[in-house]
C-alpha cells in the first residue's frame, strides 16, 4: 500500500489538553480519522468523555475522555495513568486547554479624558484574581501538561509537542491583557523549550490562530442580542485580509503538518494561521 501524507501518525499516542471544546475537539477528531490513538483531556470530565464517545463512533478511532485540572500536577498524574494504561506511552502533546475571562478584560480600548473619573472600566479596574487565573490558565496549564506528558517523549527519544498560541502573541490586542500576556509567553516557552528537548529529538512547536469565533470571545465580537458584529469584530475582520474569521477546520493542516514527520526538521517556530491578519498593516 503506497504512503500517503502522515500515516506515520497512525498508532501513535496523542494527548489533547481542553479537548472537549470546539477547536481542540475538531483536532481530536481530524487525529482520530488518521488512526491516532487519541485521549481528550479537560477540566469537565464528563464533556471530554461524552466528546470522545462521539468521535470513536464517528471515525471507529481509539478515542478516550479524562477528567483533569491543568493546573494541578496531582490531577495530571492519575490522567497520565489513565491513558498510558490504555494507550502505552504518549509521542505527542497539544496543550490547546485556555481561554480568557471577561473580569480580567477591560471595557474601554485606550484611556481617554472622559475616563479619568472612572479608571475602573481601565487597566487600573482590571480584578488581580480573575488576571492571575486567565495568564494561570493559558501559560501554566500549558508548562504543567508539558512536564507530566512530554517525559515519556524524552525517555523514547522521539516526540512533538505542539502549543495552541495566538495572534494576540505577536500583536496584543485591546482590552484583553491577560490572555495576550500569557500567549507571548507561550511562545517564548515554545522557543525556549525547543532547544532544550532538542538533543533528545524531540520537537516543540506552536500555531498561532487568528479570529475564530469561539464562546471565549463571542462577548467581544458578536451583540448577544442581535447577533450582529459588535464594532471590534468589523475591525477584526476589516484588518483580516481574507474576510472572514478562520473555522476550527482551518488549524488541521497545519496541525498535522508540525506534529508529523513531514516537520522533522521543525522546531521552535510559531505559525500564524490567520487569514492574513498578521501580515496587514492597514493602509
Amino acid at each position: 500500500m503506497t504512503e500517503t501524507p502522515f500515516d506515520d501518525l497512525r498508532g501513535r499516542c496523542c494527548v489533547v489538553t481542553g479537548g472537549a471544546g470546539v477547536i481542540c475537539g475538531a483536532i481530536a477528531g481530524c487525529l482520530a480519522s488518521r488512526g491516532v490513538k487519541t485521549a481528550l483531556v479537560d477540566l469537565r470530565a464528563d464533556a471530554a468523555k461524552r466528546k470522545a464517545g462521539e468521535i470513536a463512533k464517528s471515525t471507529g478511532g481509539a478515542v478516550l475522555g479524562v477528567g483533569a485540572d491543568v493546573l494541578d500536577k496531582k490531577s495530571l498524574a492519575e490522567a497520565k495513568k489513565r491513558i498510558s494504561d490504555a494507550f502505552g506511552p504518549v509521542d505527542i502533546l497539544i496543550n490547546g486547554a485556555g481561554g480568557n475571562g471577561a473580569k480580567a478584560t477591560t471595557s474601554v480600548e485606550k484611556i481617554g479624558e472622559e475616563d479619568i473619573d472612572h479608571l475602573d472600566a481601565t487597566f487600573f479596574g482590571l480584578d488581580a484574581d480573575s488576571f492571575r487565573s486567565v495568564f494561570d490558565l493559558n501559560f501554566m496549564g500549558t508548562l504543567l501538561p508539558t512536564m507530566m506528558f512530554a517525559a515519556d517523549m524524552v525517555r523514547q527519544k522521539s516526540g512533538s509537542v505542539l502549543n495552541i498560541s495566538s495572534m494576540n502573541s505577536f500583536r496584543p490586542l485591546t482590552r484583553i491583557p491577560a490572555y495576550s500576556a500569557a500567549k507571548a509567553s507561550v511562545n517564548n516557552f515554545t522557543a525556549w523549550l525547543a532547544a532544550h528537548l532538542a538533543p533528545r529529538n524531540v520537537r516543540v512547536n506552536a500555531v498561532a490562530p487568528g479570529f475564530l469565533l469561539t464562546d471565549q470571545n463571542r462577548f467581544l465580537l458578536t451583540d448577544q442580542k442581535t447577533g450582529e458584529l459588535t464594532a471590534r469584530g468589523r475591525k477584526i475582520i476589516g484588518a483580516t485580509p481574507m474576510g472572514r474569521f478562520g473555522d476550527p477546520g482551518d488549524l488541521l493542516g497545519a496541525v498535522l503538518f508540525l506534529i508529523s514527520d513531514m516537520s522533522r526538521f521543525v522546531t521552535g517556530v510559531v505559525l500564524p494561521v490567520d487569514g492574513g491578519f498578521n501580515t496587514y498593516s492597514g493602509v
